[in-house]
């Protein structure tokens, strides 16, 4: 059989594999673990797997080289720049030490430009510039601290052709952690931005062996002032702009220094949810490996006809591989930003993703439901008759697609289309990944918007375990192990997940060569993570019947309530996530109470219509968090949804706690990864949770 993944005619129908998607590799399984699966798409069993997406390519200046010969003139990265800021000033009601007030909140709205071009030659030629200008400097480790960006890219790729190894640092990771990581890595240089330079002024105070700080120029510009209160703190690091560091480059000529396989490419430090982020060493051979996984998971359905917008931090190890990968497909990256993704964040010109219209996107679950809660508004706003016509669609194109019954194309072109219109109107396939996604949302996305597919890995797999292939989709699972990697279950017998389990369940262990094999000077944390070439994940999966792995709990995030049962708060979070009115949740549990409470960030348009039809119109949120009739609703939808997404009693919600507050990894509510920094939510609302436990006890 064969499919075609709906799309332009330059992508060409291929082999539909039937299920199984994985099988198992030939090794006998060892007591207490499941046998070792790898993807029906690698070689054989018992042959070793992808490490290269081609020959030719060992390490990453391999990658651009072999682009910029393949791909030439064809566009490569695209980015917009900032024409305005416009600062914009509304009142806004909040219940401060019980009284309601008026406040003063302000809002940012960019005017972009439309997207500019280089070309594949182009990239090849700033490499080699950027590459000579570094090399000439004496810098041995560069540090990348700044926002996703082509120049991010390009710096990385130069710091490669040069065999110079980067580290990165999310734009959001904090004094703490920046300190940390220039202080670990020994850093010589500093890649930044001009918005940026001034928060690296007292972590650089630690960072003795520092000579440079390289900047792009971002919005603000860097002023006279700034750079002088810079230069006072430390007279002896030079600041020098990308022009300058490009034009060294060309005055010194210096041919590039390729690596070898086996060099670090990069120091990757994670996010930080839990402690001091942990650097993770990937090689060359690492990050090559990761792309050849990807590329053949994804069985062709991504080529050089395709338009991906990028715009996930590229410090997090999912955005740059993927970035990577879609050099190697020759498609064109398009640069976005978080703050104007959309059109409700711009003026005067259109969002990221209606001016590039990509034909592929990855996101993380906050995106994707936030799309979807989105489309809900806006259909229930429509008026009885539209959003009866849209939902009865709805359920048609559910049924045809499941029975395989041909037609539902109509629906795409006439109910559907002003949905996909707002993305760009040409979105073929979008990827979810960095946490499960309610198969609710999953439905919704496949359904209205385009096919949705899952992906796996961690940091120290260099984003490397499932991939879910255009042609396997599925809901509730992440997909079967790319073809870079192998994968076994683990029993975790304090749990109940053995291997012997129908179907097998246990600790997911990863095997290959995207694989790292150590934290950067952390013997302790890489001995009790790493054992013969397998990195043990910390989350708990099971193998479908299919093949396909579904990642079902968290080691660290089960907590045994006073009743003694476990519940998994990741898995009551994306159940839960489904509920029209939740921007965001975190789920506390503990042994002292039997039932856990959730602490949610609101949906503003859909919470406020909730509220309207509560009685409670015109109020700000600031003031309907704190009603306890709005409360109590909230809680009763939050069970409709639990009682949807099948959960136990033990894993209903006694009560919720609604802030105002929004979270965001600026106020550090969440890492630069979108994922919760629990420890700071629960502390920042302790009281209401206390007083919430109490009532119900």
């Amino acid at each position: 059989m064969t499919l075609i993944v709906p799309g332009d005619a330059h992508h060409k129908p291929i082999n539909h594999s039937s299920p199984p998607y994985s099988v198992e590799s030939g090794l006998p399984a060892k007591a207490g673990e499941t046998a070792v699966r790898r993807s029906v798409l690698a070689s054989p069993p018992g042959k070793p797997l992808v490490s290269r997406p081609t020959p030719e390519i060992a390490t990453n200046w391999d990658l651009v080289q072999y682009v910029a010969k393949r791909f030439g003139d064809k566009p490569c990265l695209g980015s917009r720049k900032v024409i305005k800021i416009h600062e914009e000033t509304k009142m806004i009601k909040k219940v401060v030490d019980g009284k309601e007030q008026s406040v003063p909140k302000k809002w940012n709205y960019f005017e972009l430009s439309p997207y500019s071009y280089i070309s594949y030659k182009e990239l090849e030629i700033q490499v080699r510039n950027y590459g000579s200008g570094l090399k000439s400097l004496g810098i041995s480790l560069l540090e990348v601290y700044g926002s996703t960006s082509a120049d991010w890219l390009t710096i990385a790729l130069a710091a490669g052709s040069q065999s110079i190894p980067i580290a990165t640092a999310y734009d959001t990771l904090g004094e703490e952690g920046l300190t940390h990581s220039l202080r670990e890595t020994e850093a010589t240089a500093v890649f930044t931005e001009t918005s940026l330079i001034k928060s690296l002024i007292r972590p650089i105070k630690q960072a003795p062996n520092l000579k440079y700080v390289i900047y792009r120029a971002a919005n603000p510009p860097l002023t006279p002032e700034d750079a002088a209160v810079f230069n006072e703190a430390h007279p002896n690091v030079t600041l020098i702009s990308m022009d300058e560091l490009y034009q060294k480059g060309i005055d010194a000529a210096l041919p590039p220094t390729p690596p070898d396989r086996e060099d670090t490419c990069c120091i990757m430090y994670t996010s930080g949810s839990t402690g001091t982020p942990k650097g993770v060493v990937l090689l060359h051979r690492n990050v090559i490996a990761a792309v050849a996984g990807v590329d053949g998971a994804i069985e062709g359905c991504v080529n050089e006809h395709d338009y991906l917008l990028t715009y996930l931090p590229l410090a997090h190890i999912l955005e740059f591989v993927f970035e990577q990968a879609c050099l190697f497909w020759g498609g064109t990256l398009g640069y976005g930003t978080v703050k104007t993704i959309s059109d409700a964040s711009v003026r005067n010109c259109r969002g990221d993703i209606v001016e590039f219209r990509p034909t592929v996107m990855v996101g993380v679950p906050a995106v994707w439901e936030t799309v979807r809660k989105g489309i809900y508004a806006k259909v229930n706003a429509s008026g009885v008759a539209v959003s009866s016509i849209f939902w009865t669609a709805y359920r048609a194109k559910n049924f045809m697609t499941h029975w395989r019954i041909p037609g539902s194309s109509v629906i795409d072109h006439t109910i559907f289309k002003k949905v996909k219109e707002a993305t760009g109107g040409r979105l073929r396939i979008v990827m979810n990944g960095g946490a499960s996604i309610s198969k609710e949302t999953q439905t919704f996305m496949n359904t209205v918007v385009c096919s949705m597919i899952h992906g796996y890995g961690l940091t120290e797999t260099a984003a490397m375990c499932c991939l879910m292939s255009p042609h396997q989709l599925a809901t509730g699972v992440v997909g079967a192990p790319t073809t870079s990697v192998e994968v076994k279950l683990v029993d975790v017998p304090e749990n109940g997940y053995l291997s012997t389990n129908k179907p097998p369940q246990g600790e997911v262990w990863i095997r290959g060569d995207p694989v790292s094999k150590c934290y950067y000077r952390n013997e302790k944390e890489t001995a009790e993570a790493y054992e013969d070439g397998w990195f043990k994940t910390g989350d708990v999966g099971e193998w479908t019947s299919s093949g396909h792995l579904r990642i079902i709990d968290r080691k660290k995030n089960l907590v045994k309530t006073l009743n003694g049962e476990y519940v998994a708060l990741e898995k009551l979070e994306t159940v839960y996530r489904s509920c029209a009115v939740v921007g965001n949740i975190c789920v506390y549990a503990d042994s002292n109470h039997a039932k856990p409470i959730a602490v949610i960030m609101p949906a503003e348009p859909a919470f406020l219509k909730f509220a309207k039809e509560k009685g409670f119109s015109g109020k700000e949120v600031g003031h309907l968090v704190h009603e306890k009739a709005i409360q109590k609703g909230v809680l009763d939808l939050l069970l409709d949804a639990a009682k949807k997404g099948g959960l136990s009693g033990t894993e209903l919600l006694c009560g919720v706690v609604l802030t105002d507050e929004e979270w965001t990894p600026q106020n550090g509510f969440l890492t630069a990864a979108q994922k919760l920094q629990r420890k700071k939510i629960i502390d920042a609302n302790h009281k209401q949770i206390e007083k919430v436990f109490k009532s119900n006890s």
